[in-house]
């Protein structure tokens, strides 16, 4: 890349919604030259499997990798990989890098996803205190899962129980700190939390809630932690330690150019930002939600996938507004947490199916509307909670709970 060479459109960022964005702009039309520049070294891959099948060892990098460089070849979208971009120029349209060059663009996707929260506590700075977010963060971790060794981990979130469900199964000794008073309690029902504490302690993590991390004193090796302290003054040996505690959004670039930061970069719901040059996808962007009305900054795969496209439309002179419902999934020991909504205002939990058979909905309802649904072991009954809740469908709580019949006859008998 030559120094004040111009590109068409600009990607900063290199994962999954970066690599979304730059095919949906060929699909949309674009015939203009196409860049993505990311600080990793690797072509745009799947981040969910990193706390679990990565981190297990069942996959590699290359079962990761969303496309291979192939595809990315045909397609003429170019890549600028081991690079940082250092700041952004919007009233000349350049960027420059860390080694001192500048690239011009017409067009600049911020696609710079986020960075792993981190504790800053007495001990904090021991060796063997991870966090998990990337490719390398994982391969500084996996060579710590040798059966026997205790593991601390801190959070109680779906990727610390995700964490927990990965390690015990290698024969590692787990304890889970969650501050709150039961795990998930940020995003689902009591019901639920409950059914994953129980779920974890029968496959022998040990589950610790309500309790508060002061910091961290060393083991034997005076640099390496040793033992994680807890304001109950408690003491819990560790060997090592991960930390889950939430992501903060990569927003940095944004702000020092001048764009409008408020828990991500603002954009509107085609993705751009108040520059009409510049748009912002992914788990860095804060967009509207056209429907739960009001702003939300999400971290999932599909609404990433989704920002992408709409932005590809915007940035062809075709915008589209990103109206889809959000969902996630979790996965921990042989069962799927599949997630529709958001569950946040919600009034009442409506429970179809049975925790004993691990197989059942709970479904969230805020008044007579079905706002989110979390679902273990009934794909079906996914399909069907995500065109309820979207569709906004007004469903009777007993027809609800009726596990004798599906619930797409619901249809038929529902009023908007």
């Amino acid at each position: 890349m030559r120094d004040g060479e111009q590109v068409e459109v600009l990607i900063v960022g290199a994962g999954q919604a970066a690599g979304e964005l730059a095919v949906a702009l060929r699909q949309e039309g674009h015939a203009g030259r196409i860049l993505i520049v990311g600080e990793e070294s690797c072509l745009p891959y799947q981040r969910p499997p990193l706390s679990k099948a990565y981190l297990a060892g069942m996959i590699d990098l290359q079962g990761l990798l969303i496309r291979p460089q192939t595809a990315y070849e045909r397609a003429a979208i170019d890549f600028l990989l081991d690079t940082r971009v250092e700041s952004i120029d919007r009233t000349t349209k350049q960027v420059r890098l860390a080694d001192g060059r500048c690239i011009r663009y017409e067009r600049l996707a911020l696609a710079t996803g986020g960075h792993a929260r981190r504790l800053s506590l007495p001990g904090s700075d021991l060796r063997g205190i991870h966090y998990l977010r990337n490719l390398a963060d994982v391969d500084d971790i996996r060579p710590q899962f040798r059966p026997g060794r205790k593991l601390v981990v801190i959070g109680g979130g779906y990727v610390g129980l995700e964490v927990a469900a990965v390690a015990v199964r290698a024969g590692l000794q787990v304890t889970v700190l969650e501050t709150a008073s039961r795990v998930l309690a940020r995003v689902t029902a009591p019901q639920l939390s409950a059914f994953y504490e129980s779920l974890h302690r029968e496959n022998g993590v040990r589950i610790l809630t309500g309790i508060e991390v002061q910091g961290f004193a060393p083991g034997e090796c005076p640099v390496g932690v040793g033992e994680v302290l807890c304001k109950s003054g408690e003491r819990i040996q560790a060997d090592f330690v991960i930390v889950g505690i939430g992501l903060v959004p990569n927003v940095e670039l944004a702000q020092a150019a001048g764009l409008l930061v408020d828990n991500g970069i603002v954009t509107d719901e085609t993705g751009l930002t108040q520059d009409p040059n510049i748009v912002a996808i992914g788990d860095c962007a804060n967009q509207p939600s056209l429907f739960y009305g009001r702003r939300l900054r999400l971290e999932s795969v599909p609404s990433a996938v989704e920002q992408a496209r709409c932005a590809a439309a915007t940035l062809c002179g075709k915008p589209r507004r990103n109206d889809s419902l959000p969902w996630f999934w979790s996965d921990q020991y042989d069962l799927k947490l599949q997630m529709a909504g958001l569950s946040q205002g919600y009034e009442r939990v409506v429970i179809r199916g049975s925790f004993e058979l691990r197989s059942f909905a709970v479904f969230y309802l805020q008044g007579a509307r079905i706002i989110a649904a979390d679902v273990v072991g009934r794909p079906a009954d996914f399909m069907a909670a995500k065109r309820l809740i979207a569709e906004r469908l007004v469903v009777e709580d007993e027809r609800l709970a009726d596990d004798s019949q599906p619930l797409k006859v619901l249809f038929a008998n529902s009023v908007n």
